[in-house]
């Protein structure tokens, strides 16, 4: 009975430390429920198992690795309400048992070298297969800007150029040129226009605006009804954006119909399971859409228009501002959304914890498996540990008698 409660032990503590370790590691990066957030803390504790079962069987931490694999694409697929992507969920299964037979060998003086050579290729897998940095493209269409923003410049306008990440990540996909007057659209060339909680704009330049989006435009306007970005210039200073949208006239004459103001931050699902977080924004109608994003059709062009700005400050997507490029540091689908508004692609398919409840029900169903698996080792191991020692005990036997004759 003691020795069962013992192995029972050992199978569960390592899926619950890897399981709580990724969740955190999880949590800190952005919450994605990427098998990959996982693999780290699972490769880790698989090597201390591997080190402290040294003189163990295998197969002990092989059921251990099974075990934690399982439990950790449990969480995921339900507190992601998805299945996890198939190739992290193999990467993940195929580091976590490395690690922990690669310790196991270290310690045989023998197979040292094929334990090392095993190691490294669990590091390897943990670190190419996760998402690597968003890439430039070759082909990068022009993108007009306009906004009131501090997305080029310093706030405080010392003439620093410094770009907003949402910036650093449209210029991997687009030849950006900041616009300050509508007037110039035509001339500039660009087929898409990025329209950003801009500063009161005259009846021509609003007819501007109008007529390049008639004549084959693809804009992205957001309208914010309460803009909430942080900012160090005092209330009526002119280089601060308008605090409420000023392109009524605009999207009234293209039939938005802005709706109620919701307040608050919101994490918002759309059809496709891309996440966007806003901040007290307007719901809208009048065109084809959600509610909180709508399409409309304007001549030969069209127009996806958003009642919130805040949605592009690197806060609400961001969770490290030193690696906009890194997916894997991204807390919403945001740079991949707006580019694709603006019709271009950013890969990636990223799975998010969806809330509270749902991380809440995965970690239990998680725990769950863990015990039930760590409950049949239990049972599996000690009674292949007892016929084991039975064998040894007969052949230990067998031997003396050879000797006595």
């Amino acid at each position: 009975m003691r020795r069962r409660l013992l192995l029972f032990l050992v199978l569960m503590l390592p899926v619950v430390a890897a399981l709580l370790a990724g969740i955190a590691r999880a949590w800190r990066s952005g919450g994605q429920a990427d098998p990959w957030s996982w693999a780290l803390p699972a490769a880790l504790v698989l090597a201390l198992m591997g080190r402290i079962l040294a003189r163990s069987a295998g197969v002990l931490i092989v059921w251990i690795a099974v075990g934690v694999v399982g439990a950790i694409l449990v969480f995921c697929a339900i507190a992601a309400g998805r299945w996890p992507d198939p190739l992290a969920a193999i990467g993940l299964a195929l580091a976590t048992p490395l690690a922990g037979i690669a310790s196991m060998l270290l310690y045989d003086r023998q197979k040292r070298l094929l334990g090392a050579g095993l190691l490294a290729l669990a590091a390897l897998v943990i670190w190419r297969g996760p998402a690597q940095e968003i890439a430039p493209v070759a082909d990068r269409p022009a993108l007009a800007v306009m906004t009131a923003l501090p997305l080029f410049w310093d706030e405080k306008g010392q003439g620093k150029q410094a770009d907003a990440p949402i910036v650093t990540l449209l210029r991997t996909r687009f030849t950006i040129m900041p616009v300050d007057d509508a007037r110039a659209l035509a001339a500039s060339g660009a087929g898409r226009l990025l329209l950003a909680q801009p500063r009161a704009m005259t009846p021509e330049q609003l007819v501007a605006v109008d007529r390049w989006v008639r004549d084959g435009g693809r804009a992205v306007v957001l309208a914010d009804p309460l803009w909430r970005w942080p900012s160090a210039l005092p209330l009526g200073d002119r280089r601060r954006a308008p605090s409420v949208s000023l392109l009524g006239p605009l999207l009234a004459h293209w039939g938005v119909v802005q709706g109620r103001m919701v307040a608050g931050e919101t994490r918002h699902f759309l059809p496709d399971d891309t996440l966007v977080t806003l901040s007290d924004f307007a719901r809208l109608g009048g065109c084809r859409g959600d509610g909180v994003m709508v399409t409309c059709a304007i001549g030969r062009g069209q127009a996806v228009v958003v009642g919130d700005a805040d949605l592009i400050d690197d806060r609400l997507w961001l969770a490290n501002p030193a690696t906009p490029r890194d997916p894997r540091a991204w807390s919403a689908d945001t740079p991949a959304l707006v580019a694709r508004w603006l019709g271009a692609s950013i890969p990636g398919d990223r799975r998010w914890m969806r809330d509270q409840a749902d991380v809440v029900l995965g970690l239990r169903w998680a725990l769950i498996l863990g015990t039930i698996w760590a409950v049949l080792g239990s049972l599996f191991l000690a009674r292949h540990g007892q016929r084991d020692r039975q064998c040894n005990a007969k052949e230990q036997k067998m031997n003396i008698g050879w000797n006595r004759d």
